[in-house]
């Protein structure tokens, strides 16, 4: 059993919410951030840790483990209630939310959050990666769907399934440290940014377009793979891991029984407060949708920003929905837990 009381549940630990988290803690709320995963950082943390990130205000380039570590760090002073591995499953109203009441966050584990507002930072909700058929009796013998450590990677032979930016990343990435990257496509255009497949291209990484992996060979770990393409027919080649950048299916799971309004089950409608239908349950990042909506982590922080001084002023009107700017004024002190 897990109980906590604090003034702000923040559900999602992405980039979104871990600022949510700073800002609420320099607003002198106690805050609780929950999330499935066992580790901070979202989709950062489980799909590209070691990816460059170069669209972040303020860095002309991040890797995505170290944005994620300077989020944990900055909101670290305050003292916010990590809740990790834990699904938030149900949201009930206790009282009337504003006066006095809020709102109740359980799980079948045990877990039980009251809370005077909340917000919704899940990002696309729960992901999956889809698999690669030629590869279901691989799982964990050198098949992987994201890249966590890169120097796994060193002196192997690379395939890389996909045409998107991930796959294109990948094998930007482990280009020079594995010891070949073959990139097979099912189509000859790409998804990827163009100048991300130029790079790739003019990097001598050997990509195969109108191609697929039919079949897989090995015992304990893969030690080939046959590629069958328009252009060549069949081949086979020798290959220690396959990487499937295929993308991903996601979905909002218990959140669609929150009584929010969701639009095409993927994104949560707000107003320019960050708030939903629900009047204390607000929401930012890749989650919200609105009117010019842009998907981009820099938005997020915004928003973030935005849910958090609007929820204070719902918890109590007397404080101001801005509260100056932090270099006015030193944070506001965080009451006794």
């Amino acid at each position: 059993m897990t109980s906590v009381e604090i003034d702000v549940l923040v559900v999602g630990a992405g980039p979104a919410g871990l600022f949510a988290a700073y800002y609420a803690g320099f607003r002198g709320l106690r805050v609780a951030v929950v999330d499935s995963l066992s580790e901070p950082g979202g989709q950062i943390s489980a799909m590209y840790p070691e990816k460059m990130i170069f669209d972040v205000a303020g860095f002309p380039s991040v890797k995505g483990r170290e944005l994620v570590g300077n989020l944990v760090a900055q909101a670290a002073p305050f003292d916010p209630v990590y809740l990790l591995g834990q699904p938030a499953q149900r949201l009930e109203t206790v009282g009337t939310p504003g006066a006095g009441g809020g709102f109740l966050v359980s799980n079948d584990t045990g877990l039980s959050v009251h809370a005077k507002a909340v917000i919704i930072t899940g990002g696309i909700g729960k992901f999956e990666p889809r698999p690669l058929a030629a590869a279901r009796d691989f799982g964990g013998r050198g098949i992987s769907y994201f890249v966590r450590d890169p120097t796994e990677y060193a002196g192997t032979d690379v395939v890389i399934v996909g045409g998107g930016d991930s796959a294109f990343d990948w094998a930007d990435t482990l280009h020079g440290s594995a010891r070949s990257v073959t990139l097979v496509h099912r189509r000859r255009a790409f998804r990827a940014h163009p100048a991300t497949v130029d790079r790739a291209r003019t990097a001598g990484i050997d990509i195969v377009v109108e191609a697929e992996v039919t079949g897989l060979h090995g015992v304990d770990r893969v030690e080939a793979v046959d590629i069958r393409s328009g252009e060549f027919g069949e081949r086979t080649i020798p290959c220690q891991k396959v990487i499937a950048a295929l993308g991903f299916t996601a979905n909002l799971g218990p959140l669609l029984e929150w009584g929010i309004d969701v639009k095409n089950r993927r994104h949560i409608p707000v107003d320019s407060a960050m708030q939903t239908n629900v009047a204390g349950v607000f929401s930012a990042g890749d989650i919200n949708d609105y009117p010019g909506k842009v998907r981009l982590i820099a938005v997020g922080f915004g928003e973030a920003a935005t849910a958090v001084n609007n929820a204070a002023h719902f918890i109590d009107p007397s404080r101001p929905v801005f509260p100056g700017h932090s270099t006015d004024a030193a944070p506001e002190p965080v009451a006794a837990r």
